[in-house]
C-alpha cells in the first residue's frame, strides 16, 4: 500500500516522529510548510495547504502523526485539520478525492493510554470525508522511547494492517 505520514509536531525530531520513521514510510513535516488558519472569507489559496494536500492525495493510506498534547492532537495537526473545511467549502472535487482514501493516527504521550478524546477526532473527521480510518499506533513516551518498544509497535502496526 502507498502510505504516507504526515507529522505535526513541534519537535520535528522528536517522539513521534522517532515513530512515525519506525514504522517505515516517508513523512512530510507541517513545519515545513507554510498554511495559515482557516479564514471564512478567503478560498484557501496562496499558501501551501492545497499543493500539500494536492501531495498526499497521491498516496493510498495517509497516517496522521501527533503527539499528545493537553488531551489532544498538536497545534500543527488541528491547524491542517481545520483547512479541510476549504475542501468542503471552495474546493469540492479535491476534498471528493479523499473519499476511499485509508487514514490512520501515530501518536505518542506521557500517559500510559490516550484519552478517547485525543483519537475521536481524527475517527470523526475521517468518518466525515468518507475515508476509511484504520486506527491508532500509540506509544506512551513518558519514560523515552527504546528500539524494542518501537519495533514492536512497528510490528504489530504493519500485522494489523496485513489482515
Amino acid at each position: 500500500m502507498n502510505t504516507i505520514t504526515l507529522l505535526g509536531s513541534a519537535r520535528g525530531n522528536g517522539y513521534t516522529a522517532t515513530l512515525a520513521e519506525a514504522l517505515g514510510f516517508k513523512t512530510l513535516n507541517l513545519n515545513d510548510f507554510n498554511i495559515r488558519p482557516y479564514d471564512y472569507r478567503s478560498d484557501g489559496r496562496g499558501d501551501d495547504f492545497l499543493p500539500l494536500v494536492e501531495q498526499l492525495l497521491g498516496y493510498d493510506r495517509i497516517l496522521f502523526a501527533s503527539p499528545l498534547y493537553w488531551y489532544s492532537m498538536s497545534g500543527q495537526m488541528k491547524l491542517f485539520l481545520d483547512r479541510i473545511t476549504d475542501l468542503l467549502d471552495h474546493h469540492k472535487e479535491l476534498g471528493r478525492r479523499l473519499r476511499g482514501k485509508q487514514a490512520g493516527v501515530v501518536a505518542t504521550g506521557g500517559a500510559r493510554v490516550p484519552p478517547p478524546c485525543f483519537e475521536e477526532p481524527f475517527r470523526l473527521t475521517f468518518g466525515y470525508l468518507g475515508m476509511d480510518y484504520q486506527g491508532m499506533v500509540y506509544l506512551d513516551s513518558s519514560q523515552g522511547l527504546d528500539a524494542a518498544s518501537l519495533a514492536l509497535a512497528a510490528r504489530d502496526f504493519h500485522q494489523r494492517q496485513a489482515s
